[in-house]
């Protein structure tokens, strides 16, 4: 079966660093675009960001985490990463990964998510 398990996540003071993972298994890791995902309390989820199959090109899509957030992926673990830093406490939130094995941001399978909270 597939599963995609996130781990790293937890509690953080603002301005610090996390370093999110997820490992997948059950499926070719490398057909899949991955992407990461983030829920707020009160608030929709939002795609975070992508990284491609093979290539690894990524893209960060919330305004708010570029150039603090990055999306990172080993082939070779079939593990793919999110990079946090500086760290606001609006970053708060459960972050999720999914892989899309069309490529079109449709999204075949989630991991369960992972807390992630920045204090003040």
């Amino acid at each position: 079966q597939v599963q995609l398990v996130e781990s790293g996540g937890g509690l953080v003071q603002a301005g610090g660093s996390l370093r999110l993972s997820c490992a997948a298994s059950g499926l070719t890791f490398t057909k899949y675009n991955m992407g990461w995902f983030r829920q707020a309390p009160g608030k929709e989820r939002e795609l975070v960001g992508t990284i491609t199959a093979w290539s690894g090109r990524t893209t960060i899509y919330t305004d708010s985490v570029k150039g603090r957030f990055t999306i990172s992926r080993d082939n070779a673990k079939n593990t793919v990463y999110l990079q946090m830093n500086s760290l606001k406490p609006e970053d708060t939130a459960v972050y999720s990964c999914a892989a899309d094995l069309l490529r079109l941001h449709e999204y075949d399978y989630w991991g369960q998510g992972i807390q992630v909270t920045v204090s003040s």
